[in-house]
């Protein structure tokens, strides 16, 4: 199983590059893969026992990687890997375009089809149901990329947010439900839970949320409508998605969790009157369509919900007949949206009022669309009529649902005879309509696809046998399913089902002179629209209330909620008696007085320059508190993050007024000060009650044996960071990077990425029209730094410069040497990559923006991606070698010059820090510092002209 998801992400990573090589022709290669993994299926059949992969990742959080391979996942196994296959074949003459027309997005599509192909899998054998739902919401986005395949058209784009927004929706609420299901269980594991089904009013509200996301990945009403809409995408998506795959994954769920929950409150009346109420408003809908398309996708919708009764109302022949219908409805109606490719290929149109002759002009298709088309309709001997008579047979102890049903069918009958009739008729016409007379005929390979599925139809339908003792493997039931059932109910329905059926479609005129074609049924497709409608003007109102584009206000309600919020729980709840210490030493309130003089000050000064200095002068009493309380790594990261954050606002700072304005300070300074004093006030009095609630053993006593015995360092802090908790670093890192990328984004607007400006080289132009900065006797001939010569001499300081020079590179060996040693002393790649970010503000201030270029001339958001890169790939490097991501082991090599070498290997992972911390300093200095004196001294050129 593992090695079909990791052939299906190897084939979709490599499509693109086999479309751009072969064009349309690498979809054949691409076919094997599911073609393959199909075979896998059919040799490991489970015959007497389940297959099972279980691999523990996160156990503690319930998250192994653990999939069954049985009967049911078996099943829907062939169907997904077995039309995969065909679909990817029937692609390559689906995208051949005789007027030289080429798909600029054929390479992506290719990789999303394959890719889909394995998610879908992945989803059917997944047994964790956390796996399950990351492999659901895989497709989720594959289709939503597949639907909006054709980009520039505004009914693709639309279908395919549609589409997203109603199958996530309901994605979210199932994963709402499996987090109370697993937690009510005891188990995340489906065969766990269904071999004991847990009861309980949580559950059985958790059992409904997990049905509200299978209901709404198959259609069902009242989420119907996202189905006929994604009919913009290509016909070998709704081939393969909108008929055998995707919305086949809610039916599944629903088949994989009807033994277990059948009789929990609210699952049957549920299942069954959306099912049947999804079939009649389906059906009815698609005997008013016109485009062929859509006549098969209102009629997907109306099979979707006969499924949805039959597998989901409990009890094992019923689930034998459901299963049937599955596999036949998957095969002719796979089968029949490649015919109506195949028609709207040949002609240019899918209209049924511009077609006519098309059957005498090309009878080969013709066949294939009847074929299939009587398998939908339930004729004999067909797959669907076998499966029709086996699900009359078992509800005739339902005489209400079997009446329903039977109505339902009515409606298979009139629509499959429409769409036939509709697609190949003569119509009375003595000639072919424009389109069928300039159609040219569809290649043997291209009708090889859908010919496969309608013959398989027909075949399984002579020989059911064999198809019914591989789903009662399954489905468990005392019935068979055979195509003579004898003479009773099952076969006068099915009669009177044909009979009235044709008997609607051909006296459709007097039907309509009856006043019978309009009924109140609605739009859900405009009452979704009214719903987005709705959500965006709340959406905008609640912006517009909240969001004023004023930092005050949004820091004023964040600073509340955190003084009330907090508060509140704290008078409410149960509590301990506080405990304060104010302090353990005497120079603790000589900082304390120092912290708090700064605090005042920066609140009262009208310079910002000085205000910002007086903030970060109480950063460097933090730190100091920190270092007397005998936390030296924390004490070194907080005077290193202050540094580079006063040198941050130094920068900012350059494009504001150097004084604030004083109506500004007056302005709301009461409240303002209420707000401080509340803030402070309730950190500190929930440090006194935090301190006072533990009881137990802190975990930070068994943190130091932890680091040295299984992280292999002294330093607990940055074994902590590294290794205990790796994952949050990793969290944390990628949120850095990614608040980096969005600030330099915004300051350079057009091109986000390059490096810093370098001097030209021997045989290149100067840089633009600036000039070598003419001589200044108060600095002399002598360049120190190579930047120096492109900088006003204004701007220079000789004594910067030269000190620059000699302590540059003493801060990058202090860097290297905090890198290297913080696993067993102070330090770490966070605290290395500061120290040479500090190194680079320094040779930026010393040298200007050509210095910062010549000092380190790459792309920052390189180092930054390779940095991301180390860090993720030691967390994949681990799992390759079975053992749970973030793992470190400790290696030892013998170096020529420094002999026997030990080392750990969340080095690596440090390394990555380390190059974030480098490349965000570095995006900084570019952005707030280059772009932004550019801009500024560009704004004064235009103000002299």
């Amino acid at each position: 199983m593992l090695a079909i998801l990791f052939a299906h992400a190897v084939a979709a990573a490599l499509a693109p590059l086999l479309v751009r090589t072969w064009g349309r022709l690498a979809f054949y290669p691409l076919a094997l893969v599911p073609l393959g993994s199909l075979g896998w299926v059919v040799l490991h059949w489970p015959s007497r026992a389940d297959h099972r992969v279980d691999i523990r990742w996160v156990p503690e959080l319930s998250m192994d990687i653990a999939l069954r391979f049985d009967p049911l996942a078996a099943i829907m196994s062939v169907l997904v890997l077995g039309i995969g296959a065909l679909v990817l074949f029937y692609c390559a003459d689906y995208f051949h375009h005789r007027d030289g027309h080429t798909e600029n997005r054929l390479p992506s599509f290719a990789a999303e089809l394959v890719a889909f192909s394995g998610a879908m899998f992945g989803l059917v054998v997944a047994d964790n149901m956390l796996v399950l739902y990351v492999f659901w919401e895989l497709t989720t986005v594959l289709s939503f990329l597949l639907i909006g395949h054709y980009a520039e058209r505004l009914v693709s784009r639309r279908a395919a947010v549609q589409a997203l927004l109603v199958t996530t929706a309901g994605g979210l609420a199932m994963l709402a439900g499996i987090v109370i299901l697993g937690h009510a269980a005891g188990s995340y594991e489906l065969s766990d839970i269904l071999a004991a089904p847990p009861t309980g009013t949580a559950v059985a509200v958790a059992v409904l949320l997990m049905l509200v996301g299978g209901l709404s990945k198959s259609a069902i009403v009242p989420l119907h409508f996202w189905l006929p809409g994604a009919m913009g995408a290509p016909t070998p998506v709704s081939a393969y998605l909108h008929a055998a795959a995707m919305v086949k994954a809610g039916v599944y769920l629903i088949a994989r969790m009807a033994p277990g929950f059948a009789d929990s409150p609210g699952w049957r009346p549920t299942v069954v009157i959306l099912g049947v109420t999804t079939m009649l408003l389906a059906g009815w809908r698609a005997v008013r369509e016109y485009d062929l398309k859509l006549i098969l996708a209102f009629g997907t919708v109306s099979q979707l919900g006969l499924i949805t009764v039959l597998v989901g109302s409990g009890g094992r022949d019923l689930m034998l007949a459901g299963l049937a219908v599955l596999c036949a409805h998957a095969m002719f109606k796979a089968a029949l949206f490649m015919v109506v490719g195949i028609v709207d290929h040949a002609t240019g149109t899918r209209d049924v009022r511009r077609l006519a002759w098309l059957g005498q002009r090309c009878p080969s298709l013709l066949v294939i669309a009847a074929t299939a088309t009587a398998s939908m309709a339930a004729l004999p001997p067909f797959l669907g009529f076998v499966a029709k008579e086996a699900a009359f047979a078992t509800l005739a102890h339902a005489p209400y649902v079997l009446g329903v049903i039977a109505a339902g069918s009515v409606f298979t009958m009139i629509y499959s005879v429409r769409f036939l009739w509709g697609a190949f008729a003569r119509k009375g016409r003595r000639e072919p309509s424009a389109p069928v007379a300039g159609m040219h005929p569809p290649t043997a390979t291209f009708l090889t696809a859908p010919a496969i599925l309608a013959a398989a139809g027909l075949v399984l339908g002579v020989e059911p046998a064999p198809l019914g003792r591989l789903l009662d493997g399954y489905a468990g039931s005392a019935n068979s399913l055979t195509l003579w059932h004898g003479v009773g109910l099952p076969l006068a329905l099915s009669a009177g089902v044909t009979t009235l059926g044709a008997a609607a479609f051909f006296g459709r005129a007097r039907l309509r002179r009856a006043r019978v074609g309009w009924i109140p049924l609605g739009n859900a497709d405009r009452t979704y629209d009214a719903v987005v409608r709705g959500l965006d003007l709340i959406s905008v109102r609640l912006t517009g209330e909240t969001q004023r584009g004023s930092i005050p206000a949004t820091q004023s309600v964040v600073l509340s909620t955190l003084a009330l919020v907090p508060t509140a729980a704290l008078l409410l709840g149960a509590r301990d008696r506080p405990r304060l210490a104010l302090w353990g030493s005497p120079l603790q309130p000589t900082l304390a007085t120092l912290l708090v003089a700064a605090a005042l000050g920066a609140t009262m000064t009208r310079n910002r320059l000085a205000a910002v200095l007086m903030v970060g002068v109480t950063g460097y009493a933090c730190g100091a508190i920190f270092a007397f309380h005998g936390a030296p790594d924390l004490a070194l990261t907080q005077f290193l993050v202050e540094t580079v954050t006063l040198v941050i606002f130094v920068l900012v700072l350059r494009t504001l007024p150097a004084e604030i304005d004083p109506a500004d300070i007056r302005r709301h300074r009461l409240p303002r000060a209420a707000l401080a004093l509340a803030v402070g006030a309730t950190v500190t009095v929930l440090a006194m009650f935090a301190i006072a609630a533990r009881h137990g053993t802190a975990i930070a006593s068994l943190l130091p044996d932890a680091a040295y015995l299984r992280g292999h360092g002294a330093n607990t802090v940055n074994v902590l960071l590294v290794d205990i908790r790796a994952w949050d670093t990793l969290g944390e890192i990628s949120v850095l990077l990614v608040a980096a990328t969005g600030v330099a984004s915004l300051v350079f607007r057009h091109r986000r990425f390059g490096s810093a400006p370098r001097m030209p080289r021997a045989g290149q132009p100067d840089i633009g029209n600036i000039p070598i900065t003419p001589y200044s006797p108060a600095i002399g001939d002598t360049t120190w730094l190579r930047g120096s010569e492109y900088r006003d001499p204004r701007h220079r300081s000789l004594v910067l410069e030269v000190t620059t020079r000699i302590i540059f590179p003493l801060i990058m060996v202090v860097s290297v040497y905090f890198f290297f040693t913080g696993h067993n002393t102070p330090g770490g790649g966070f605290a290395g990559g500061l120290t040479a970010g500090l190194a680079l503000v320094l040779r930026y201030l010393a040298g200007g923006p050509y210095e910062l270029g010549e000092t380190l001339p790459l792309d920052a958001g390189k180092i930054l991606g390779v940095g991301l890169g180390l860090a993720a790939g030691t967390a994949a490097a681990s799992l390759l070698r079975g053992a749970p991501a973030l793992s470190s082991a400790v290696l030892a090599v013998d170096l020529p010059v420094l002999g026997h070498v030990t080392f750990v290997t969340a080095l690596f992972f440090d390394l990555g820090v380390y190059l974030i911390v480098v490349g965000l300093v570095l995006d900084v200095l570019r952005s707030l510092g280059v772009r932004v004196g550019e801009d500024q001294a560009a704004a004064r050129e235009a103000a002299l002209t």
